[in-house]
């Protein structure tokens, strides 16, 4: 499978302090899994951010937490809310623009197609429109999905050229703010970077969503009751929360700073380390200490493709970045925070520990 696969490079980069530390930073979706770890990182390079989003959503929450121990200032709001949106820019005049909040579940955008596309389309533009006017805006980071690639289950890596779709509404959606990002690009933003971020299937602690692979089997064990897997055979890109979030600031960093970077990245593990949904559940199951197995959804619901990955080589090339864990070892940092967590480990702290590490690797 796949194109064009790179080399490590010998030199691998790291989010810079000297980057971050005093800049202007709007987050959107810091309420929910990746938003919060984004923000927590931010936090430990000092960079002054402010977070809008919805409130969190669910029982337990990360955002909520662990959000008032950090130096973020927070706006409660709605993407969909232009008056709020372009008052909150004016206020904070932001150099640096991540936007993360999005309707992320596939299930979910099937029984709210309405609300999906809202979110995902229409939010997003809301968010370009405000900001095309902003002076002090230095480089904007649109963070989508490995779902938004027309995907013919044809067994290759999807590379950044590969034309755009999407079958379900979720994916739609978000193929769908792609064209708005570079329509804007193209029309409003020739002096400001504006660019598209692709990584999907993350996984990392703190992450109780429904319908997610390692929420579902922790609660499984936690209550004792079946794991029921609806497409086991199903492949995947599963990738760290950290490795992701480190190439999205990489990105940042080099949008801000050089001249001719990519405007749409993909950001994945390494060719060959992709795994079922029946492996990662049972290893998984493994590390949190229980050989449980699990059972067939005999309605499985909507139809799924086979196979989904990536090829980061690109950023791997532009961005000196490149993904240092391996797919199991990201599942045993996963299934290590949870059980840390379940012991009474304070979150934040194990938050920041796992950054630390990721960050003194090689």
């Amino acid at each position: 499978m796949g194109q064009r696969h790179a080399a490590m490079e010998d030199v691998v980069s790291s989010p810079s302090r000297d980057f971050w530390e005093g800049r202007r930073v709007l987050l959107t979706g810091h309420t929910g899994f990746k938003g919060a770890w984004m923000a927590i990182w931010l936090d430990r390079l000092g960079a002054q951010v402010t977070g809008y989003a919805l409130a969190p959503e669910g029982d337990p929450n990360l955002w909520s937490q662990i959000g008032d121990r950090l130096s973020v200032r927070e706006v409660i709001g709605d993407l969909s809310d232009r008056e709020a949106l372009r008052a909150l820019v004016t206020d904070l005049r932001p150099s640096i623009v991540i936007h993360m909040a999005a309707q992320s579940l596939v299930r979910r955008s099937y029984a709210q197609p309405v609300e999906t596309f809202s979110a995902n389309l229409m939010g997003t533009v809301h968010l370009l429109d405000a900001l095309r006017d902003e002076p002090a805006l230095e480089a904007a980071l649109m963070v989508t999905t490995d779902k938004v690639y027309a995907n013919l289950d044809e067994g290759r890596d999807f590379v950044e050229e590969d034309p755009l779709g999407g079958n379900d509404p979720y994916s739609a959606s978000k193929a769908a703010a792609e064209i708005a990002t570079k329509s804007y690009a193209l029309s409003f933003f020739r002096q400001v970077p504006l660019a598209t971020a692709r990584a999907g299937n993350v996984i990392g602690g703190g992450d109780w969503s429904e319908d997610r692979l390692i929420p579902d089997v922790w609660r499984a064990i936690r209550q004792s009751k079946p794991l029921v897997l609806r497409h086991p055979e199903a492949t995947r890109p599963w990738q760290h929360v950290v490795d992701a979030l480190s190439g999205y600031l990489l990105y940042l960093e080099a949008l801000a700073t050089k001249s001719e970077v990519p405007r749409a990245l993909n950001f994945g593990p390494l060719p060959g380390q992709s795994a079922t949904v029946g492996e990662v559940a049972e290893i998984t199951a493994r590390a949190l200490g229980t050989d449980r197995g699990w059972i067939r959804d005999e309605e499985a619901g909507p139809r799924e493709m086979k196979l989904l990955s990536l090829d980061p080589s690109k950023a791997m090339n532009v961005l000196s970045w490149h993904p240092r864990l391996h797919c199991y070892d990201a599942i045993g940092w996963t299934a290590e925070w949870y059980s840390r967590h379940q012991k009474g480990d304070d979150p934040l702290a194990l938050c920041r520990n796992q950054i630390a590490h990721y960050e003194a690797l090689s």
